[in-house]
């Protein structure tokens, strides 16, 4: 049996509906109960195979555990380890990295000295040269907020130079940033689970009180920002390697601007997201749980990493024993060819620590994405939409993928099995956003096990 486990403080009401919802699947082999917990040993594994957690951001002694639940194989969602390293200062710098807009941003050294230091350890550091800070980050109103953490605290909106020292002289011992303000015309509050896999975009509006700030009967978004904010959360979360995420925009002039992204235990409190919101989230991070239940592995690490660490990690240092124990090869001149190779693997060597920002592929229309369709079924064959195949067992497609893919004519595991380098480019080429999906996920090799 595949227990999945969800970890939670405060909550009143997404815990026990995401566990009622699991259960309800009656999925072979798969339970869901509130994570139970007495004795902590070291390298013991619990009895869980997935456990969401949802408090221990708050709770030291539970992110301790969870790190010990996690090396022992149980997939925590979300990675403790990388929680427990990641802040949002970091996240705006990988935002670039990917091509993710983000207002402009000034790390600040906390206004009093951290505990048992003194005068002596900050000779490295300069005195802020505000007059260069304030002309980078742009005109008030400025925002102050902490390079850590979350929950709107120790947050300032500065209009004015006394503001600005008044709200710095108030932080304390914290990390602060200033950051641009983004006057915006529209602002969204996001969804996203399984690294992007399931996303929900909501309009929000931060200036109201928090029980009306998700907002209800907004009129249609935009196809085209909808698509751009689609294929932002994708890279944003592929990056960071979060399964259970919130990512917020501020539209200014057309382009939304990502503003917090680094929220793994976002609200989803019935009382403040609604009722359509709070529906969204229980069915899809029950679907996401199922899945991971069942994709997990005894004896082996079931976490998601992102995109930053595992590139990161491409390289493997080399062994101890190569580098003392291996006797030393004779000098020889090299050849051209050795040459050649040596400048390839250094080329291969310097992307490794390089983040995919890859531009975003033009997506067809009119008649040029008719015939793409057609040379696509030709290649694959027609489907039987009356027959169609679960599609969302696919990893990398969720809903609103097997919803396009659909529209496509693609419905069955057959169609999807046929697929190689020229058909996917195909779909990437009539997809507005989750381009390069199926190339990546193997989305044929899948199928074939799944036909």
């Amino acid at each position: 049996m595949k227990k999945i486990g969800i970890l939670f403080g405060m909550e009143n009401t997404f815990p026990q509906a995401f566990v009622e919802r699991v259960n309800s699947k009656n999925v072979k082999g798969v339970t869901a109960e509130p994570v139970s917990i007495e004795m902590v040993q070291q390298g013991k594994a619990t009895d869980y195979a997935v456990i969401i957690d949802r408090i221990s951001q708050d709770v030291p002694f539970y992110r301790a555990m969870l790190k010990n639940a996690a090396i022992c194989g149980t997939a925590v969602i979300n990675n403790p380890f990388w929680w427990s390293a990641d802040e949002k200062f970091f996240n705006n710098s990988l935002a670039m990295s990917v091509g993710v807009p983000v207002p402009k941003t000034v790390l600040l050294p906390s206004k009093e000295r951290p505990d048992d230091t003194t005068e002596k350890s900050f000779r490295n550091l300069k005195m802020m040269d505000w007059d260069s800070i304030l002309e980078y980050v742009g005109s008030y109103p400025v925002w102050m907020k902490p390079h850590s953490g979350g929950g709107w605290k120790s947050v300032y909106k500065i209009n004015n130079r006394q503001e600005l020292f008044a709200a710095y002289d108030e932080t304390g011992q914290l990390v602060m940033m200033l950051q641009e303000g983004i006057e915006f015309d529209q602002y969204f509050r996001c969804y996203a689970l399984d690294k992007g896999k399931y996303l929900h975009i909501m309009p929000y509006e931060p200036r109201n009180p928090h029980h009306l700030r998700y907002v209800q009967d907004a009129p249609p978004t935009d196809p085209k920002l909808l698509a751009t904010m689609q294929d932002y959360l994708v890279r944003l979360n592929e990056g960071l390697g979060y399964d259970f995420n919130t990512v917020e925009f501020a539209v200014k002039d057309g382009i939304p601007y990502a503003i917090d992204f680094c929220n793994p235990a976002p609200d989803a409190e019935l009382s403040s997201v609604g009722q359509a919101n709070f529906d969204w989230i229980v069915e899809n991070a029950a679907n996401m749980a199922i899945e991971k239940a069942l994709a997990h592995k005894d004896g082996q690490m079931n976490l998601t990493w992102g995109n930053f660490v595992k590139k990161s990690l491409g390289t493997p240092a080399p062994s101890q024993a190569s580098a003392t124990q291996q006797p030393k090869a004779k000098k020889s001149t090299p050849t051209k060819k050795t040459k050649t190779a040596k400048v390839a693997k250094a080329k291969k060597s310097a992307k490794v620590l390089e983040i995919d920002t890859t531009p975003v592929k033009e997506t067809l229309s009119g008649a040029a994405a008719t015939k793409a369709k057609k040379t696509l079924l030709g290649a694959i064959g027609k489907g039987s939409a009356s027959k169609k195949d679960d599609l969302k067992q696919i990893k990398g497609v969720g809903p609103k993928l097997e919803k396009i893919l659909n529209d496509f004519g693609i419905y069955n595991f057959e169609q999807v099995s046929k697929m190689k380098a020229k058909e996917y480019d195909l779909v990437d080429s009539l997809l507005s956003a989750f381009k390069g999906r199926g190339k990546r996920d193997d989305w044929a090799g899948q199928a074939k096990k799944l036909k």
